[in-house]
């Protein structure tokens, strides 16, 4: 870690190894948030950091009675689940149906399952999240109708980086790991208040300039309280999200290795379900702070969390240390090192299946034309970035891609 002590008016502590690792722009979004008149003690920058919308991905910032729909993301409580099991991975590519390996067996199970992509459910999914939840004053009309909608988006994947996987661990054990957030009820949870976030800065004078992105939400306002329980109840529906498509996935798993490999005594470890795109008040430094996680873990001291990498490579499962120069946090994953259009540009689709196919990953995905997004060329070396946080974390499984469906 190094720290940038006058890049703003407030410090930035970065774990890397030195600034020419930062991209341009995503320094010039950091600098911002130090320039902000509520931003809290330093601005923190993690390893598998990259440009943002507004906030940079991998970033960590504490707010005093402040908070920023931009630096929570689009994605409300997009974050990872995971399940590690007793039995050898060896199962999947050792036991034959038909002509097809077992693995091959289970990917067109779960892509018939679950939804990916655009898709959505055909038939509204139970939710207690949606049922309990009371819209808070003032009413939003268009919100809520999102909410009838959330009811078809539950227990489906989505895209982009969202996967779900089948790994092994090192010492040949299997696992299940899922990727999800709040799909479209997050965006429009987001839009909504980062539009009410900028007319209210514009009515305040508020000393941010409209082009940093980082339009806020004072909490002493109708409009930053109303955001914290719309927020917090994406943070929920993303959670049940992940439940009910890892217990889908378990489901399809145990019925597959029940009935082919005749194996029905699986039994469930560790189990692990985290946000990394979210707001909390917690107490830092002796100060209440809304601490921001964008693309971001809470590692406190002995909490497990979920550092996945890109597909085809290693994902890591950790502890936290508790260090509070990061305000209790670590990377959330690889981060990108180039956009999406830019890795497919530099690498053709056959590229990436076959790479895939040399590392003995089974993949399913309906539309391949856009794999390269996610091939791991287009993502930082993961065990680098976990190399360059071992004072935040430390390692308790690592784990490889065997299976994955996207979107």
């Amino acid at each position: 870690m190094f720290v940038l002590p006058d890049a703003g008016k407030k410090p930035i502590k970065v774990w890397l190894r030195d600034k020419s690792e930062i991209e341009s722009s995503c320094m010039e979004q950091a600098i911002n948030l130090a320039n902000l008149p509520f931003t809290f003690r330093h601005v923190v920058l993690l390893p598998d950091c990259h440009t943002g919308y507004g906030m940079p991905i991998g970033g960590v910032l504490a707010a005093e009675d402040a908070i920023i729909p931009n630096a929570v993301g689009n994605d409300i409580g997009c974050g990872v689940a995971f399940a590690h099991l007793n039995i050898s991975a060896d199962v999947l590519s050792e036991v034959r149906v038909n002509d097809s390996t077992l693995a091959q067996r289970i990917v067109g199970d779960i892509m018939r399952s679950i939804p990916t992509g655009f898709s959505h459910q055909k038939q509204p999914q139970e939710s207690r999240i949606l049922d309990d939840f009371e819209p808070p004053t003032p009413r939003m009309s268009g919100l809520e109708k999102q909410i009838e909608r959330a009811y078809y988006q539950l227990g489906t994947l989505g895209g982009g980086n969202h996967f779900i996987e089948l790994q092994v661990d090192d010492e040949g054990r299997l696992a299940i790991m899922v990727h999800s957030g709040s799909r479209n009820l997050g965006f429009q949870i987001c839009r909504t208040f980062n539009k009410q976030a900028r007319s209210l800065n514009a009515q305040l004078s508020a000393p941010v300039p409209p082009q940093w992105q980082l339009a806020y939400l004072p909490m002493d306002t109708p409009e930053g309280q109303a955001y914290i329980q719309w927020m917090n109840m994406a943070l929920d529906f993303a959670r049940e999200n992940r439940h009910m498509m890892m217990q889908r996935v378990q489901e399809i798993l145990f019925d597959n290795l029940a009935r082919h490999a005749g194996i029905d005594d699986v039994r469930i470890d560790l189990e692990i379900n985290a946000h990394h795109n979210y707001a909390a008040l917690e107490t830092h430094f002796g100060k209440q702070v809304w601490l921001h996680r964008k693309g971001a873990i809470r590692a406190g001291k002995d909490e497990y969390g979920i550092i996945p990498g890109a597909m085809g490579s290693y994902s890591y499962i950790v502890r936290g240390i508790g260090n509070p120069e990061s305000f209790h946090s670590c990377s959330h994953g690889a981060g990108r090192v180039m956009s999406r259009n830019e890795a497919i540009k530099q690498f053709s689709v056959q590229e990436v299946i076959e790479d895939l196919q040399a590392q003995n990953v089974t993949l399913g995905k309906r539309k391949r034309s856009d794999v390269a997004e996610e091939s791991r060329w287009a993502y930082k070396d993961i065990d680098e970035v976990i190399e360059n946080q071992l004072d935040l974390i430390e390692p308790v499984l690592r784990l490889r891609t065997v299976l994955v469906v996207k979107g």
